[in-house]
């Protein structure tokens, strides 16, 4: 989703969590750690990270088949697209630098070493093997871990110290909701008051019967999918009084109705599972664990209080998003308390944390230029329009009558990372305008009988309804396939499947899973429940690392059951699928035949064409699908 803009402009604290062990706060910044730093430091002497805009502008940062691409090109594009986002970044970071100063402290990198050697002995493994996971995993480098996460966390970790410090009673509540005493319960949760008096009721008549009240009734589809089951209540984890009716429920009580948050609730307690107290000697390690994420828990507040703060003190002029202000103050992208950041300051740090992914989108866009002058081809913005126009309506954007609505969808896509309709349609929209003019100056795609015979049975044609099982491991396959050959009733299978099932629909529904269809994708599966009766077991079925067993309940009536009234529609949908497919491997051709030396990357690809860089582009062999957009 889209952050808000407040004014124009706005201060932003990005909280994330995982794989840091409980550090989560991140900011992304332009310098380098030392607080000395200054927002005049777009390169610090020795600070090769960060080339000089004014020598480095022509520099070339990828040739696609003779063609350059330099460093002023690059800068543009990545600009467009992350330099709101980036200048705020960067205005962050004098703010809290600023703070530091102020304070009369800095954090230095042995302090952001400290921090990355502690939080790897958490995990068992050494620094250079953490930073090694970080960047495999999350495509986080280091330079980027210790710069724009722990620096910052640190920073603001000493600027609101005593705002973070945890008392003993809140590691007592925090102890208690990891290791105390927990309720698994049932909920019942629907929106109108009445509906929840009479589900009471039928609950308390019925006390068995609550889990089918849940799957039946429940408006929360999560929990109605497994008859009800929530994660157990736990002390101090979550609203009060939903943890004070749970804790006075004994086992297979029914609560009173519960209203939260406009919703009415219905609890049964399923079990009370007593507290699970840590070894004695594990107790040091749990403490710290704690501590650390009632601390991070209470950095979240304290850093947005901070913020608000700064952001009332400071003097921020956004030059950037104001055309008045662009021409007043020309290179100018901001100014903090007087001080500026330049156009050239964001563009390089653009590149630093943004150019290679766009440089790959602006390789992909060369590529199908180039394609399409040889073709001699072009992208014309009725082709565009067009389009636009089919995306919304196969993203259901349409009018009362009947045609594509345009304008909300590209508000609506325009919500995320595409920003403007102009991006949208530069990074999404005219590559796949470009390869469709390709692929149908080749002649297109035809749609045959044999695939409108096949479509219409996929989609219209008759089912395979059948309770499934579905396994991880063979040997057990085979357990479970014996028990249900000797009872092969569909109550048993039933009960089998909510015992064995890996898969949760199967397991929270008694084995129910949706009808079977022909071509489908799954060639096995699909041809042994076509040959099943109803009544009948099927066989062990080995579908990718996963073993199905099915029980057939019968086969499904067709609705429609001509294909003349159903051929246009069918027909169209086909043609759309099998040129995508085309649309597809044409890019595969043409990326896979290019030569491309990406020097921001370090990768170089010889290609199938010769010197000539327009020379027979269509040449080469396929290879695997590419991605075409930006993001």
């Amino acid at each position: 989703m889209r952050p808000s803009r407040r004014s124009g402009w706005r201060l932003t604290v990005l909280l994330i969590g995982g794989c840091f062990s409980g550090w989560p706060l991140t900011l992304a910044f332009a310098a380098d750690p030392p607080a000395q730093a200054t927002i005049g430091d777009a390169k610090k002497p020795g600070d090769a990270s960060k080339p000089d805009a004014s020598t480095q502008g022509s520099a070339v940062m990828a040739v696609v088949n003779g063609e350059s691409i330099t460093r002023n090109q690059l800068g543009q594009e990545t600009l467009k697209r992350y330099g709101e986002d980036v200048l705020e970044a960067m205005v962050n970071k004098q703010l809290i630098l600023s703070a530091c100063q102020a304070a009369g402290f800095e954090i230095t990198q042995g302090e952001v070493d400290a921090e990355v050697d502690r939080i790897a002995s958490k995990f068992g493994i050494t620094s250079d093997r953490y930073l090694q996971m970080l960047q495999e995993e999350r495509k986080i480098s280091p330079l980027q871990y210790k710069r724009d996460i722990l620096w910052p966390m640190l920073a603001l970790r000493r600027l609101a110290a005593d705002k973070i410090e945890v008392t003993p009673e809140e590691f007592n509540n925090a102890y208690l909701s990891q290791f105390g005493e927990a309720i698994k319960c049932r909920a019942i949760m629907v929106s109108k008051p009445e509906k929840a008096d009479q589900l009471l009721a039928q609950a308390r008549a019925n006390p068995a019967g609550f889990g089918d009240l849940a799957k039946q009734f429940s408006e929360d589809a999560t929990s109605a999918s497994v008859r009800g089951f929530i994660p157990p209540i736990r002390p101090n984890s979550g609203d009060k009084q939903l943890e004070q009716a749970a804790f006075a429920l004994r086992e297979n009580e029914i609560s009173p109705v519960i209203e939260i948050a406009g919703q009415f609730v219905i609890l049964q307690c399923v079990q009370r599972m007593p507290a699970t107290p840590p070894q004695p000697q594990l107790m040091p390690a749990i403490r710290e664990q704690i501590v650390d994420r009632i601390r991070d828990e209470k950095m979240k507040g304290a850093a947005t209080d901070l913020f608000a703060q700064l952001q009332q003190q400071a003097q921020v002029v956004n030059v950037l998003n104001d055309p008045a202000l662009r021409q007043q103050y020309p290179g100018v992208a901001a100014m903090i308390n007087g001080q500026r950041i330049t156009l050239a300051q964001l563009t390089e740090e653009c590149i630093l944390r943004h150019g290679t992914e766009v440089l790959d989108g602006e390789i992909n866009r060369r590529v199908l230029m180039q394609a399409l002058m040889t073709a001699k081809q072009t992208v014309t913005q009725q082709q565009l329009d067009e389009e636009v126009a089919r995306a919304a309506e196969s993203f259901g954007y349409v009018q009362p009558n009947g045609l594509p609505d345009v304008q909300t969808w590209l508000r609506e896509i325009t919500k995320g990372e595409a920003k403007t309709a102009e991006l949208y349609v530069a990074d999404s929209v005219w590559p796949t305008v470009a390869l469709k003019v390709l692929v149908e100056s080749e002649g297109g795609v035809q749609v045959t009988e044999q695939d409108l015979a096949r479509g219409f049975e996929a989609n219209y044609g008759p089912r395979v309804e059948v309770l499934a099982i579905v396994l991880n491991d063979h040997r057990q396959a085979q357990k479970v396939w014996e028990m249900a050959r000797n009872n092969p009733t569909e109550q048993f299978f039933g009960e089998l499947a909510e015992q064995y099932s890996s898969e949760p629909v199967s397991q929270s529904n008694f084995g129910k899973v949706p009808p079977i269809r022909r071509f489908g994708g799954q060639t096995a599966l699909e041809d042994e429940a076509f040959r099943l009766k109803p009544g009948e077991l099927s066989g062990i079925v080995a579908t990718g690392n996963q073993f199905v067993l099915m029980l057939c309940q019968g086969m499904t009536e067709p609705i429609v059951t001509e294909m003349s009234t159903v051929r246009e529609e069918l027909e169209k949908d086909i043609r759309e699928k099998k040129l995508r497919v085309a649309m597809a491997q044409k890019f595969d051709v043409l990326k896979n035949g290019a030569q491309i030396d990406n020097l921001l990357a370090g990768t170089s690809q010889p290609g199938a064409r010769r010197a000539d860089p327009l020379a027979n582009p269509q040449q080469a062999a396929g290879a695997p699908t590419a991605t075409l957009n930006r993001r």
